[in-house]
């Protein structure tokens, strides 16, 4: 059975490092992983898309529209802007955070309101506000890790050695505290 994870983003809230981790723990647990990755102008607050497939046999890294089992959104508006990929009956995973991106900031777009209540009124929705418990842990930049423990709950993936991962992957001075992070992003859920 293939499972597909869509993680957006906006550039600097490590999407990427999120599926990165995600991704090497899902190889090492024998699933065959294929992984893409959009970084559109991830430099300057664009939007950043990571897509992960994983099961026995995965032929390509891409989503189709609909065909995402699950939408983690690292920014609100992501969410929004992605929602199309999920399965009719998908989850949403959404932090509650917002970062204006290239098109609001611009003033191509407005930033929508009420965008939590727009997804919650479409599919099952998991609103986690990351940030609070970023800085709870004395770390704003842990954000990603802890959304990468909820993607983790969500989708049954704990008997994965993820202290391994985090250790092989992490820098050594950030190595507790994005264990941590795993940790509350798993018991948020």
């Amino acid at each position: 059975m293939v499972k597909s994870i869509l993680l957006v983003g906006v550039g600097g809230q490590g999407t990427i490092l999120a599926s990165k981790l995600l991704t090497t723990g899902l190889m090492e647990a024998g699933y065959d992983v294929k992984m893409s990755e959009i970084h559109g102008m991830s430099q300057r607050e664009g939007s950043v898309s990571s897509q992960v497939r994983y099961g026995d046999e995965i032929q390509s890294p891409v989503i189709e529209i609909g065909g995402a089992d699950i939408l983690v959104s690292f920014e609100k508006m992501e969410a929004l802007r992605w929602f199309k990929y999920l399965k009719p009956n998908g989850k949403v995973i959404v932090n509650d955070y917002e970062i204006d991106s290239m098109p609001i900031l611009s003033g191509k777009e407005e930033y929508s309101q009420g965008i939590i209540d727009e997804i919650s009124s479409r599919a099952s929705t998991i609103v986690i506000d990351a940030q609070k418990y970023a800085l709870q842990l004395g770390n704003s930049k842990v954000m990603n890790v802890i959304l990468l423990g909820s993607i983790i709950k969500a989708m049954e993936l704990e008997a994965i050695n993820w202290e391994k991962i985090v250790r092989d992957n992490v820098k050594p001075q950030f190595v507790e505290v994005n264990l941590k992070a795993i940790e509350v992003g798993m018991n948020l859920l």
